[in-house]
């Protein structure tokens, strides 16, 4: 056995070493997320690393193929965060290459009030003004009704998230979009397996993104990607991506497009090394070639994950329905979501209070989270960021006093959730 082929055999002898923790009630911590990673996945790290490749490389290419075929998309572009996703998204959008179809500053750009900031703030960050709509309790998404009545002749994209990875009506979403000719980027982040009407997530919109953090479907340690099936787009994801530069060269390659020394764009000399010539202003948002790797190896367990994910869910359903002073999340019709997290909103008029709840949970050694944002315009960040409200923002307020989430994520077990139901039932019978 050769020395390569040992460090892999004793990484995964070291693995199987390290063993699983018994679960102990009120002791072992259940959290709301987490990765949850197998010897295949440690080799994939240690082999990336014996290579020597630091930044992306071969590893990384060869997941862009493979998670741009999962999608059935034409272009999967990997960046360092789920947040720099939408960035590139959004930011894409606002091209010169597009011509007059391009979002200019205050453009409106129509989202929820009820998400993650990072859904929020690449709006914000083009000059563009966001337009927050309501969600509805229960799916946590807003409607194509809402979206629709928040329609102006200022009006040029929608960009949303799947809550907790239940798929808004994105069928509908792009039908609209489409009608009114706007833009629409669709935020797949928590939603990597589920379905609508019998189509992934993250193929609907002109772009989608998802996050590969550890509490997301698959992981790379940090990291994202942009899709798209519109190479105009992608060709523009990857030069702000990359620097702005116009070449697409890999890094360390040259000439791919063979006249290197034979442009001349803008005001620069004829023949200006195209490496060195700048389309767009951009960022250095890659990723490396080792969690490309490790991207690479949770991609073939997407289904896996998504399979003990939706049992984890059911069993918190089945196990809490009827729980009086709760409203329980239901799956939005006609699709099969791939979960994220289980969301629980304790009633107005119920006799304890969300707090109450999240702190006996939390005693208990139940990780609970908030439903991200709530009504993100209430946050100090945003005091002062213009934007409009469409509507009332109801239901929103209600999840930011009264909602929070608990786990459904692989590492959890089915005691585990059934734990989780019985501290709940209890509590709750505690205050009747």
């Amino acid at each position: 056995m050769d020395d390569r082929s040992l460090i892999l055999d004793r990484t995964r002898k070291l693995h199987r070493e390290t063993g699983e923790r018994e679960f102990v009630p009120g002791v072992t911590p259940i959290l709301p997320s987490g990765a949850v990673l197998d010897e295949n996945d440690r080799v994939a790290l240690v082999e990336a690393a014996l290579d020597l490749r630091i930044a992306a490389g071969p590893h990384a290419r060869r997941f862009e193929s493979a998670f741009a075929r999962y999608f059935g998309l034409r272009k999967a572009h990997l960046v360092n965060s789920g947040s720099s996703a939408n960035l590139l998204a959004l930011g894409s959008l606002t091209s010169p290459r597009l011509g007059d179809l391009r979002l200019r500053p205050g453009d409106e750009v129509i989202t929820v009030a009820a998400g993650f900031p990072t859904t929020v703030n690449p709006i914000v960050q083009n000059g563009l003004v966001p337009v927050f709509v309501d969600v509805e309790l229960g799916t946590y998404n807003t409607t194509p009704e809402l979206v629709e009545a928040a329609v102006t002749d200022r009006t040029r994209a929608v960009m949303f998230a799947h809550a907790l990875g239940n798929p808004f009506a994105a069928q509908e979403i792009a039908e609209l979009a489409s009608d009114r000719d706007l833009f629409f980027v669709e935020d797949n982040c928590d939603a990597v397996g589920s379905t609508y009407k019998g189509r992934l997530t993250g193929t609907f919109g002109d772009l989608s993104t998802v996050s590969m953090y550890p509490a997301h479907h698959i992981t790379a340690g940090e990291g994202g990607c942009v899709l798209t099936s519109n190479l105009e787009l992608a060709r523009v994801v990857e030069s702000l991506r990359d620097w702005g530069r116009d070449c697409w060269c890999e890094p360390g390659v040259d000439d791919t497009c063979r006249k290197r020394f034979s442009y001349q764009l803008g005001t620069l000399p004829e023949g200006y090394d195209h490496k060195y010539t700048f389309s767009h202003v951009g960022y250095n948002l890659k990723a490396t070639d080792l969690q490309g790797a490790l991207a690479l190896s949770q991609l073939g367990r997407i289904e896996e994950f998504g399979r003990i994910r939706r049992r984890n869910w059911r069993l918190l359903r089945e196990g809490l329905d009827g729980v009086p002073g709760l409203i329980l999340p239901e799956p939005a019709p006609g699709s099969d979501p791939s979960w994220f997290g289980f969301a629980i909103t304790v009633r107005p008029d119920a006799p304890y209070s969300c707090a109450e709840l999240t702190a006996f949970l939390e005693s208990r050694r139940i990780g609970t989270r908030r439903l991200f944002g709530g009504n993100i315009t209430r946050h100090p960040a945003y005091r002062d960021v213009e934007h409009r409200v469409s509507g009332e923002l109801t239901n929103c307020d209600i999840v930011t006093e009264h909602t929070f989430w608990i786990g459904v994520y692989p590492a959890i077990t089915e005691e585990m959730a059934g734990y989780m139901v019985d501290s709940i039932v209890e509590f709750a019978g505690r205050t009747r």
